[in-house]
Formats: C-alpha cells, sequence, structure tokens
C-alpha cells in the first residue's frame, strides 16, 4: 500500500560519536524519515559535549559537517536527575511545537536505557526510535569502518578497557586489538569517540589530538580543530 504521508520530522540524540553518526546514515537510508536537527546535551560550564567531553566549537563543526542545525541543550554541573529531566522536557515541548514527531537514539542493546527514553517521551507527542537496535555490534562496527567512518576515541572507563585505547582511531586496527570481553560499540560505557569522517558528512573535519587527563574515575583524551585553541 501506497504511503503518501508526509516524512516524520525528526532529531536525533546526538552524542558526537560512532554509533549517533552511524544512526544518521540508517535514518537518512528511509525515505519516511526526514532529520532536521541533531540535539545534544552540554556542560554549560565547561561547554563541552556530557560524557564525550568534546568541545562545542567542534560539536558545531561537526554539525555543519552533517549538514544540520544543532540544538543545544545545556546541563548545569552538577546536574541532578531532577535538573535533568526538567531541562530535557523543557526541550522536547520546544521540539513538538516545532511539529517534530519523532526522536531517534543510536542505542544498541541495553534495555533499561530504551526503556527510560520511551518513558520520559511518553506524552509528548514525540516518539523514540531506535535505528541501530538489535545489530550485531561487532558486524556493526565492522560495516561502520568499512564505510569510512573514523572517530576519535575520547574516553575510556579504565575499570573495563586499558587506558592505553584512548586517543586511538576507531577503525579496523582499533577493533582487533580490543579485548574479546569489551564491546565492539563501546556498548557498556568502555569507551566513547568523536566521529570526523563517514558518509554521513559532507567532508571528514579536520582533528588534532590534545591532552590525556583522568577526571572522575574516566581517562579522557582532548580533540580539537587545528584552527582552535587549546585548553
Amino acid at each position: 500500500m501506497e504511503n503518501n504521508h508526509a516524512k516524520e520530522k525528526t532529531i536525533l540524540a546526538w552524542s558526537s560519536g560512532k554509533d549517533s553518526s552511524w544512526a544518521l546514515h540508517e535514518l537518512r537510508r528511509q525515505p519516511e524519515i526526514e532529520v532536521v536537527a541533531l540535539l545534544t546535551s552540554l556542560n554549560q560550564t565547561v561547554a563541552r559535549v556530557s560524557m564525550h567531553a568534546v568541545r562545542e566549537t567542534l560539536l558545531e563543526t561537526q554539525a555543519a559537517a552533517a549538514g544540520l542545525d544543532l540544538i543545544k541543550v545545556n546541563l548545569p554541573d552538577p546536574c541532578s536527575h531532577e535538573d535533568y529531566d526538567r531541562v530535557m522536557n523543557e526541550a522536547m515541548e520546544r521540539a513538538a511545537a516545532a511539529g517534530i514527531t519523532r526522536m531517534a537514539f543510536g542505542d544498541l542493546f541495553l534495555e533499561d536505557i530504551r526503556r527510560y527514553r520511551e518513558e520520559r517521551l511518553a506524552g509528548t507527542g514525540i516518539e523514540a526510535i531506535f535505528p541501530l537496535w538489535g545489530r550485531p555490534t561487532a558486524q556493526l562496527a565492522q560495516e561502520m569502518v568499512t564505510a569510512g567512518l573514523r572517530a576519535h576515541v575520547t574516553c575510556v572507563d579504565p575499570k573495563q578497557l586499558d587506558p592505553a585505547f584512548v586517543g586511538r582511531t576507531f577503525d579496523a586496527d582499533f577493533l582487533a586489538d580490543l579485548p574479546a570481553e569489551v564491546d565492539p560499540c563501546g556498548e557498556r560505557g568502555e569507551f566513547h569517540t568523536f566521529a570526523y569522517a563517514g558518509p554521513m558528512f559532507g567532508k571528514p573535519i579536520a582533528i588534532q589530538s590534545g591532552e590525556v587527563v583522568t577526571h572522575g574515575g574516566f581517562v579522557f583524551a582532548d580533540v580539537f580543530s587545528p584552527n582552535q585553541q587549546t585548553g
């Protein structure tokens, strides 16, 4: 039966990493979906993406390379659950008023995370969708790198992965070196990334590695554009 409905206006939860980047690639292959913007939460104190610790300026460069508007949700630091829910609810109200009907997430298999996202969107008029859900992560990771996706490993949980992996490039060599017990996509929080090349971008993003620091029990490797100051 032919579908004559208008495309579903969709925003994508954007971490700046490889999974959300690949979700964008998959969504653009679905004719009923129109991705209109990326939505990212930022630590407003340090102007960096939450958990991935990517600079706001680099995030803006990334959104431009993807050809999409960027919706920034600024979070206080520290940020309580109540603060987070309040700020995100306000963002969802604005999105619904703008005609957004779907919000996509790059989650892969963690049921509790999916349930939380669906519950948070319940009653907003915006449906949660998961374009990568249930994909075998070893196969998915190989598909990403084969298609040209490249990412900088910005964060490692040293309780799950050797800190020597931080600052590396997410590529075939990286995947080959990962211990067997580590998910190839880092879905359990073993590592986080910043995607800088791939079919979802109009052109690769020039990046430069910065210093490696330990903060809050995690090991971070800074990344910035060559024309941006460090610090």
